[in-house]
C-alpha cells in the first residue's frame, strides 16, 4: 500500500507530490555521495495545502512527509518513494517519526509558546530521517506572534528542513508566508469516490457507505465515522430532528441545551482518554514519587499542562458543535433545493419526509435566512461567544 492510497480523488496533487518526492530523494542521495545537487528540482522547502473541509489536506501533507522519509531499498532500483511499508513511511504516517513534528491548534489559536520549540527544532539536522519535517495542520489558527515565528523560519530554513502548512484557503494564511510556499489546492472528492474507499478500505456495506458519503457530501473523515460509529449516527439523527422541535420558545431553548450537552459529552470523552495519559506521562518524566507526590519546582509545569488541556477541551466542544451546525446547514440546503425545484440530489435522504414538510411550510427566502442564522452562529463561536448564548440565538432565529 503506497502512502498515496488514502488520498481520495486528488490525482493531480498526488502526481505533483510524487514528482517532488523523487527529486527530494535525488537531492539527499547526491548530498550523501558528495555530488552536486540536480539543477532542476520540483522540491522546495515550504508547501501550503489548501482545500475545503474533508478534501484531505492533512492526509496529503502527511503522505508527502512519509514519502520524503521513505527508506525502502526499492528506491535504488527506480522505485518511487512512498512505499507505505518501510519504517520511515510507517512512523511518519502514524505520527511517531522523530523527524516529523506536528503542530495543531490546542485551543482557538496556535500560540507562540506552542510554536517556540518546534521552530527551534526546524533549524536542526534530521536525527535519523532524511528530512526534518514540520507539519502545521491548522495554519489558519496561527495568531500574529506565532505566524511571525513561522515566517522567520520559512524565510531562512535549514538545508534539510521542510515546512508543510494546511489551511482552508490562501486567504487564511499571511501573504508573507504563502508567498514563500508552493501552493497545492485540493478539491472535495465525489460522493462515489468516498463510498468506494469506504467499501474497499474499511469493509463498509455498500448501501451504508453510499448513504454516509452522500450525507457528508464527500467529507471522507466524517463519512468514515458516520459509516462505522453507531453513536455518530445517533447524534446526527438527533441534530436533524431539531427543525421539527422548535415550534415554541421552550422547544428552542431545550434544543439548544441538548446540542451544548452533547458537545460537552464528546469533549469529556476525548479528555478522559487523552488527559489522563498525558498527565501520567508528564508525572513520570518529572520523577513523581510513590503516592503521586511531585518534586519541588514542578507545579508550574503541571499547571501549564492543565491549561493546555482546558483549551483543548473547549476546542473539542466547539468542533463538535460545528459538526452539528454543518449537518443542520445540509438539512436546510436540501429544503432549499426542493423549494427551488433543483435537480441537485438530496444529501439527507434518511430524513426526506422532514425535509419535504419544511419545504412545503416555508418559503425559499425564509430558508435562506435560516441558513444565514446557522452561519452567524458558527461565526459567533469562532469569536469566542459563549456557546449556549450563540446556539440559543440560532434556534430562536430558526423558529422565527
Amino acid at each position: 500500500m503506497a502512502v498515496w492510497d488514502d488520498l481520495v480523488g486528488q490525482t493531480r496533487v498526488e502526481e505533483q507530490l510524487a514528482a517532488a518526492a523523487r527529486d527530494a530523494d535525488a537531492l539527499v542521495t547526491a548530498h550523501a555521495a558528495g555530488e552536486p545537487a540536480p539543477e532542476v528540482s520540483k522540491m522546495t522547502h515550504a508547501w501550503l495545502f489548501t482545500g475545503p473541509p474533508g478534501s484531505g489536506r492533512e492526509t496529503a501533507a502527511r503522505a508527502f512527509a512519509a514519502a520524503l522519509q521513505c527508506v525502502s531499498p526499492d528506491r535504488a532500483l527506480g522505485g518511487v518513494p512512498g512505499c507505505g511499508f518501510c519504517t520511515g513511511c510507517h512512523t511518519a504516517l502514524v505520527g511517531t517519526h522523530a523527524d516529523v513534528s506536528t503542530v495543531s491548534a490546542v485551543g482557538t489559536e496556535i500560540l507562540v509558546r506552542d510554536m517556540r520549540d518546534t521552530v527551534r527544532k526546524s533549524y536542526t539536522s534530521p536525527a535519523n530521517g532524511r528530512w526534518q519535517i514540520i507539519l502545521v495542520t491548522d495554519a489558519e489558527r496561527l495568531n500574529e506572534k506565532s505566524a511571525n515565528a513561522v515566517l522567520k523560519a520559512v524565510e531562512e530554513p535549514a538545508p534539510r528542513t521542510v515546512w508543510l502548512l494546511c489551511a482552508p484557503s490562501l486567504e487564511d494564511v499571511l501573504p508573507t508566508i504563502r508567498s514563500r510556499c508552493r501552493h497545492l489546492n485540493l478539491s472535495t472528492p465525489s460522493v462515489e469516490a468516498v463510498a468506494d474507499v469506504l467499501i474497499r478500505r474499511d469493509g463498509v456495506e455498500p448501501r451504508t457507505a453510499h448513504a454516509a458519503a452522500r450525507a457528508t457530501q464527500g467529507h471522507i473523515d466524517r463519512a468514515r465515522r458516520l459509516a462505522t460509529d453507531e453513536s455518530a449516527r445517533a447524534r446526527r439523527a438527533a441534530v436533524l430532528r431539531l427543525p421539527l422541535r422548535i415550534d415554541d420558545i421552550g422547544g428552542c431553548l431545550k434544543a439548544a441545551q441538548e446540542l451544548i450537552d452533547t458537545a460537552a459529552e464528546d469533549a469529556k470523552q476525548v479528555a478522559e482518554e487523552v488527559d489522563t495519559r498525558e498527565t501520567e506521562e508528564l508525572k513520570a518524566a518529572l520523577g513523581a514519587v510513590q503516592g503521586g507526590r511531585m518534586p519541588r519546582g514542578t507545579a508550574g509545569v503541571m499547571k501549564d499542562l492543565e491549561e493546555q488541556q482546558k483549551r483543548r477541551r473547549r476546542r473539542t466542544q466547539i468542533d463538535s458543535l460545528d459538526l452539528a451546525l454543518t449537518d443542520l446547514t445540509g438539512f436546510y440546503r436540501d429544503v432549499l433545493a426542493l423549494q427551488l425545484r433543483s435537480r441537485t440530489a438530496l444529501a439527507n435522504t434518511d430524513v426526506q419526509d422532514a425535509v419535504e414538510r419544511i419545504a412545503r411550510d416555508t418559503t425559499p427566502e425564509r430558508t435562506l435566512r435560516r441558513i444565514e442564522a446557522i452561519l452567524a452562529c458558527r461565526d459567533a463561536l469562532d469569536r469566542n461567544v459563549a456557546p449556549l448564548l450563540a446556539v440559543e440565538a440560532m434556534t430562536m432565529a430558526l423558529r422565527g
